[in-house]
């Protein structure tokens, strides 16, 4: 079983900084790929960032220069540094595991997601 747990979100004015973790618990899988989501109402869920096992990582335009991924494979855990922060940053923040079992099947997971609000 696949478990992700975020936190870290909340208010913040525009400028400011959040910092997003999600701890994954992975019982019989290897974890893969890791990425934060976001969605607002109304609109498709689209990416923020992703990392690979041996770090590479992947930025949507809109946050490249301000947002910084990474993981901690010891500690099962991708972050997000999200700086100079915009109103239009402000959506519900999914974190994305791709996970891998013992058969090699690959199968993908969501976090429960967590709010982040940036005030103008």
């Amino acid at each position: 079983q696949v478990q992700l747990v975020e936190s870290g979100g909340g208010l913040v004015q525009a400028g400011g900084s959040l910092r997003l973790s999600c701890a994954a618990s992975a019982s019989g899988f290897s974890i893969d790929r890791l990425g934060w989501y976001r969605q607002v109402p109304g609109k498709q869920r689209e990416l923020v960032a992703t990392i690979t096992t041996d770090s590479n990582t992947n930025y949507a335009d809109s946050v490249k220069g301000r947002f910084t991924i990474s993981r901690d494979n010891a500690k099962n855990t991708v972050y997000l540094q999200m700086n100079s922060l915009k109103p239009e940053d402000t959506a519900v923040y999914y974190c994305n595991a791709h996970v891998i079992n013992s058969g090699r099947y690959k199968f993908q997971y969501w976090g429960q997601g967590t709010q982040v609000t940036v005030s103008s």
